[in-house]
């Protein structure tokens, strides 16, 4: 079943560590461009739209033949853009969202993280892990780890006495459930051993920052419960997995980085240079 989508780009002019970052272009091209450019050649998504709250960002974007969507200068998170913009967004079923300085992100992932909603029906929500193998990002709360277990379709068969009684499903291929995410090591080793970090399957993930939400997801986000392990863990997708929405993951074979510094701009000016 092939599921329609759009792939949203939320992007603020702001950014701490590197100001103005979607708009350098050391590359004769913009950072928002390159990220445009590659999220577009997803398969399955039928646009690309960027979310700004910055009318130079925004006609950056035009200029170069996107679309660009203003929002609220208040949204506080990449979600909130989204839902502010939702009812202005194409009819699509699946609503992808991109981090603006991910202009590297594998389109495969992209379309993966679609096909897992096609494929897991009772999921809400997709999105991206990759093996964790090192010990320092395991210990590095900025690297973002997720529990995980495998993914079961639904099954439930009535009980004589009237209660719903779950049954065996078959597990989906390459698919994951989110148990929880945190930026502590989970799940923890009573005992640790330095070759869990080479099991298989791993027993260790991170957390890649791609969402695909159901539509239906991001039109209730705003009736969704506060939660307080978003809030203690500063992880907004904890509100997800607070509330009860199954949330599936699936596997990347490595995790890209996003642009966050000048050192990072620089090496992927570098990559760029050296691929042309």
């Amino acid at each position: 079943m092939l599921l329609s989508a759009v792939i949203v780009i939320p992007a603020r002019l702001s950014s701490t560590r590197l100001p103005r970052k979607m708009l350098l272009d050391e590359t004769g091209q913009t950072l928002i461009e390159h990220t445009w450019r590659n999220a577009r050649a997803a398969r399955g998504a039928g646009h690309a739209i960027v979310l700004t709250d910055s009318d130079e960002i925004a006609a950056v974007v035009r200029q170069f033949g996107g679309e660009a969507i203003m929002t609220s200068p208040k949204a506080t998170s990449g979600t909130a853009r989204i839902v502010e913009a939702l009812d202005r967004l194409p009819p699509a079923e699946v609503i992808v969202n991109v981090q603006g300085d991910e202009p590297e992100l594998p389109v495969a992932a992209i379309e993966t993280a679609i096909d897992l909603l096609a494929r897991c029906p009772a999921a809400g929500v997709a999105t991206l892990v990759t093996p964790l193998r090192c010990r320092e990002d395991l210990d590095d709360p900025a690297a973002v780890k997720a529990e995980l277990t495998p993914w079961r379709q639904p099954a439930t068969l009535g009980g004589s006495s009237g209660l719903t009684v779950r049954a065996a499903a078959e597990t989906v291929a390459g698919a994951w459930r989110a148990i929880t995410f945190s930026r502590a090591p989970v799940p923890f080793a009573r005992e640790w051993r330095d070759d869990l970090l080479a099991a298989e399957p791993p027993c260790y993930w991170q957390h890649l920052g791609l969402y695909a939400y159901r539509r239906e997801i991001l039109h209730a986000w705003n009736s969704l419960p506060e939660s307080r392990l978003a809030a203690h863990e500063s992880l907004e997708q904890l509100r997800l997995v607070e509330a009860g929405i199954p949330v599936v993951a699936g596997v990347m074979p490595c995790s890209t980085r996003g642009i966050d510094t000048a050192k990072d701009y620089a090496a992927f000016v570098a990559r760029h240079r050296a691929a042309l």
